[in-house]
């Protein structure tokens, strides 16, 4: 539920719906919501993720459009094309690329936790008024409505189970980026 109300409360807050375009930048845990919830609430998804490993996947929960980061055109040919972004990744990224993919007056939402500070040169933002945001978790009304919204639409997270003897595992590929969305400890297994 956590990763779904982080996904949605921007989403909502910043009108994503019909007529709009949005950006998920990551599609793990919290990526994956996005997508989800964007494609539910009406707009055009596109997914920048490193690779294309799981593009076909991101097709399947709803993207219109996936996009591997290490393509070198990438940048240029969705230039000005979305109206709102969201930043699931803890990683520094380059973010001022992602920031010339924003159409005037667009939005980049920041909801990854990244240790170090972000990095944005502000000439980024002064010619289409582009906006830098954060968002965390929304609060009971918001939540009620993100429940009703997946409810309705037969939104789940994507999820592995796993027995609590392979946690170590777990938390293993979780740091080589070997998990697809999220783990879910079998507790009967303790």
């Amino acid at each position: 539920m956590c990763a779904s109300i982080t996904l949605y409360s921007p989403l909502n807050h910043w009108n994503a719906g019909p007529g709009k375009t949005v950006g998920i930048i990551g599609f793990g845990g919290l990526g994956h919501m996005g997508v989800k919830l964007a494609k539910a609430l009406g707009s055009e998804v596109t997914v920048f993720s490193q690779t294309n490993s799981k593009k076909e996947l991101g097709f399947r929960l709803g993207a219109d459009d996936y996009n591997a980061t290490s393509d070198p055109d990438v940048f240029s040919r969705l230039s000005q094309k979305f109206d709102i972004i969201i930043n699931t990744v803890s990683a520094e990224i380059p973010l001022d690329l992602y920031l010339s993919c924003l159409r005037r007056d667009g939005t980049l939402v920041q909801v990854g936790a990244p240790k170090d500070q972000l990095r944005i040169s502000p000439h980024s933002l002064y010619a289409r008024r582009i906006g830098v945001n954060g968002s965390m978790i929304g609060g009971i009304a918001e939540t009620q409505k993100m429940l009703d919204l997946c409810g309705e639409k037969l939104i789940f997270p994507e999820i592995e189970t796993i027995p609590a003897s392979y946690i170590d595992e777990a938390y293993e590929r979780v740091m080589k980026s070997q998990v697809q969305f999220r783990f879910v400890i079998d507790i009967s297994t303790m």
